[in-house]
């Protein structure tokens, strides 16, 4: 391996160096001392704990963080664009990285930002400006038919699964969200060791290939999936119907990182990718899909449960609300992810193409709940390009309880978003299989990161929110928010969208919703309808 390597010629060219310094005289100190301070960085590299590239790539590590001092520019090119083309700002990136390390995150000159730009958004702050709370609010998530509620954190890891992430990566996570008090989404991978054994707390995530609750020909296990969710660690059993990254067909695995590991855990072949359908078996329609979530609440003994989606048609949004209406029966919990969102490898085109981002996909599924009634029963979580507590703010503006984040915490793990995680050549352990490479995440140290970096945007958030003179998540409205929409006018949130009144749809339905929800049926999920000016078949 690489780092053997190194070691191996920085101790031969010692040696060598030595032996012509003994044999041709004095002339060859320098190279004695040059390769024996080499040896040493070397030694001292793969040792450290703190940087996981040095860990991997001992001495030619450096020649990153040289990149950076020289040129921080060079960062957007070399290390820091994200895995689906559309990387943070620098600003965010500083921040993510600064809150992971526990150092200082102020900086002077204030914002870089251009304000007059069409499309800038900001918050409104108060006159008289509050303390943020001594205690980070929690957000109940447990509907009436629910007999263990869970207290959810404001923010917490988002799905990403053991498979996608190495092992040491998820020990990390785990750790990380058992120290902070707040939840591990296990992404659709399975239920693992890794995920129980540092005790976080986990919202075990089911996705079409019920991965972990599956039988040998692909269809879910109810049994398994009773059994495994009766585990104390598990608070919460979410159901994917769709994710950011490519919303329309399953995750995929390569064939690489499909370990006998892996497999087991995912009760698939060894060493064949892994490909989970495009669409669920256990449902077909929106009233099955809302019985299934009353099926998965009676076999996980009354803990919460819900499902995640990037939002598609709103016309299958109230569909699945009139089932929820219909059927008596509701989920504890819907998360909202944004077509923006995502930390996996996807094709291009669905990354650029398909899907709803995520202020548009939450304020919609917050409103079909406040007009349907349904809304004080089902807490809403939002995910997609989640990172700072500004983004936290703006997301319970917009319509959420809590956020989730996945690429941020991958982040403060030591992720350097090299773009290699399909591929099994993660240069610092986070997304491989790769035993050899995994190592160089050391557990211990990148958890205290992950606990460090939730721990600094809650609390960043909740600043922000007594600044605006709210108490908390509760008194935060759409007025506080505002967005340019032209270099001379902003306007807020209460007057770019229309805002439910709870109830209004079954009362009177707003004209801008009455065709869909007319359109919107219980017994079927139905694509788009219209003249599209072609004869029809």
């Amino acid at each position: 391996m690489l780092r053997v390597s190194v070691v191996s010629l920085m101790f031969l060219l010692t040696v060598a160096s030595v032996l012509l310094l003994v044999f041709f005289g004095p002339g060859w100190w320098v190279a004695v001392v040059v390769f024996a301070g080499l040896l040493v960085l070397a030694l001292v590299d793969v040792t450290q704990k703190r940087h996981s590239i040095l860990r991997n790539y001992p001495v030619l590590g450096h020649l990153r963080f040289a990149l950076e001092y020289i040129r921080p520019e060079l960062q957007q090119y070399f290390i820091e664009r994200n895995y689906d083309g559309r990387p943070f700002d620098r600003d965010t990136r500083s921040l993510i990285y600064e809150r992971a390390k526990g150092t200082n995150q102020e900086q002077a000159f204030g914002t870089e930002r251009d304000v007059n730009e069409v499309g800038y958004e900001y918050l409104m702050h108060s006159t008289a400006p509050l303390e943020p709370p001594a205690e980070p609010p929690r957000v109940r998530i447990g509907g009436p038919d629910c007999t263990q509620p869970y207290d959810m954190s404001l923010l917490n890891v988002s799905a990403m699964s053991f498979g996608a992430l190495s092992a040491n990566a998820i020990l990390a996570l785990n750790k990380g969200a058992s120290m902070g008090g707040f939840a591990h989404d296990t992404g659709e991978g399975g239920l693992t060791e890794y995920h129980l054994r540092n005790g976080g707390d986990l919202v075990w995530e089911i996705g079409s290939g019920y991965f972990g609750a599956r039988t040998k020909d692909g269809r879910f296990d109810p049994q398994m999936f009773a059994d495994k969710a009766a585990h104390p660690a598990v608070k919460c059993l979410s159901l994917k119907l769709s994710q950011g990254a490519k919303p329309g067909i399953g995750g995929v695995l390569p064939a690489a990182k499909v370990t006998a590991e892996i497999a087991a855990a995912r009760n698939v072949p060894e060493g064949v990718k892994c490909v989970s359908p495009a669409a669920h078996t256990v449902f077909t329609t929106p009233r099955e899909l809302i019985r299934f979530m009353g099926t998965m609440r009676q076999l996980a003994r009354g803990k919460p449960v819900g499902f995640k989606l990037c939002v598609g048609s709103r016309v299958d949004v109230l569909a699945i609300c009139k089932a929820m209406l219909d059927e008596g029966v509701t989920p504890d919990f819907i998360v909202v992810d944004g077509s923006e969102g995502g930390t996996g490898a996807a094709p291009m085109e669905y990354e650029d193409h398909m899907g709803t981002p995520l202020t548009e996909g939450l304020m919609l599924v917050h409103n079909a709940l406040v007009g349907t009634g349904l809304r004080e029963r089902i807490r809403i979580g939002a995910a997609g390009k989640v990172a700072t507590g500004t983004d936290i703010v703006k997301r319970i503006i917009q319509g959420a309880d809590y956020t989730n984040a996945a690429r941020a915490m991958m982040m403060a793990t030591g992720c350097i978003q090299a773009q290699r995680c399909h591929t099994n050549e993660c240069p610092v352990g986070v997304a491989t299989q790769d035993p050899r490479k995994a190592r160089a995440l050391d557990v211990e140290n990148k958890s205290l990161r992950v606990q460090r970096f939730q721990q600094a945007t809650v609390s960043e958030a909740l600043r922000m929110m007594a600044s605006m003179g709210a108490e908390g998540p509760g008194q935060l409205t759409p007025l506080m928010m505002r967005r340019r929409i032209g270099h001379m006018d902003t306007k807020s949130y209460a007057e770019l969208y229309h805002w439910m009144e709870p109830g209004e749809l079954l009362a009177e339905t707003p004209e801008s919703w009455a065709a869909d929800w007319a359109a919107a049926d219980p017994d079927s999920f139905m694509p788009q309808r219209g003249y599209n000016g072609r004869m029809l078949n």
